[in-house]
C-alpha cells in the first residue's frame, strides 16, 4: 500500500517540531509540494499550532502517542518519512524507530544520546537493511553545521583542486547557545541510565576509543595525501575546544 504522506512531523506541538512544521508550511506549498502532516498527542494543540504557523487549514493532523505503540504504527503506515523531534529518545523513541524499521518507513531525528544510538544501531541495522528503511539520526544543531560544512568544503575542493579532500576538519570559533529543555532532559536521563547500569559506560568508552583511533589513522593518512591548504587550518589562539554529545557519534569526514 502506498503511503498517504511524504512527510509526517511527529512532535509538531513542541518547540523544535513547530519550527520544522512552520518551515514546511512556508517553503513547501502549492502544486508539486510534498504531502505532509503534523502529528502529536493532542489534536487540539496540533490545530492550534497549525493556525499559529500559518499552515493551511486543511493540513492533516495525526494523533499519536509514544505511550501507545498502536498509534505509532498507524502513523508510520501512512508515511514515507517520519521526522521526529520527540525526546529524550531513549524514553520516547524506541517503539517509533522499531515501527519504522518494520514497515520500511524512512526515519529522521535530532538525537544526541550516544548510548541509545549505539543500542538502536545494534538492534535494528540488519532489519532496516532488509525492509529498506533509511534511518538518519542526529539531524540537529550539533551535527548539521559540520555535515553541511564538510559538503561545501568538498564542493570547493573539487572546484579548486579537481578532487575532494581525504579529510575535513571543523572547528567552532564562536558560539552563543544554551541548553534547551529537550537537551537538558536527554542529558539527565542518560546520566540516570548510566547510574542504574554501569555497563553502559563501557559502550561509551569502546565507541570513543574506536573513534579516536579512526581519527588518528585518518589524520596520518591525510598528512601524506592532502594539501596543507585544506587539511591544516593552523593553530587556534585563545580558543576553547570542546566536544558535544553528538560530536562523539557523528561520522568522521
Amino acid at each position: 500500500m502506498s503511503a498517504k504522506f511524504d512527510i509526517v512531523v511527529y512532535g509538531a506541538t513542541g518547540y523544535t517540531g513547530q519550527l520544522v512544521a512552520e518551515y514546511l508550511a512556508v517553503n513547501y506549498a502549492g502544486p508539486g509540494a510534498p504531502a505532509w502532516a503534523m502529528a502529536g498527542r493532542s489534536r487540539d494543540k496540533l490545530a492550534s499550532v497549525r493556525d499559529a504557523i500559518g499552515a493551511p487549514a486543511d493540513t492533516p493532523l495525526i494523533v499519536a502517542d509514544a505511550a501507545d505503540p498502536a498509534s505509532l504504527r498507524a502513523m508510520v503506515d501512512q508515511a514515507r518519512l517520519i521526522v521526529t523531534t520527540v525526546g529524550p529518545y531513549q524514553l520516547y523513541g524506541s517503539d517509533l524507530l522499531a515501527a519504522c524499521v518494520t514497515s520500511g518507513t524512512d526515519y529522521m531525528d535530532l538525537c544526541g544520546e550516544p548510548i541509545w544510538l549505539k543500542q538502536m544501531i545494534d538492534k535494528h541495522e540488519a532489519a532496516a537493511k532488509a525492509s529498506g528503511a533509511r534511518i538518519m539520526f542526529s539531524c540537529g544543531f550539533d551535527s548539521m553545521p559540520f555535515e553541511l560544512g564538510a559538503f561545501f568544503v568538498q564542493e570547493e575542493a573539487r572546484r579548486v583542486f579537481g578532487s575532494p579532500a581525504p579529510r575535513v576538519k571543523g572547528r567552532v570559533r564562536d558560539l552563543s547557545w544554551k541548553f534547551s529543555g529537550g537537551t537538558s532532559a536527554s542529558a539527565r536521563v542518560t546520566f540516570e541510565a548510566v547510574a542504574q547500569d554501569l555497563s553502559l559506560v563501557s559502550i561509551l568508552r569502546i565507541h570513543l576509543r574506536s573513534r579516536r583511533a579512526s581519527r588518528d589513522r585518518n589524520s596520518r593518512a591525510a598528512t601524506s595525501r592532502c594539501s596543507r591548504r585544506i587539511c591544516n587550518p593552523g593553530p587556534l589562539r585563545s580558543r576553547w575546544r570542546c566536544s558535544t554529545p553528538a560530536m562523539s557519534i557523528a561520522p568522521t569526514c
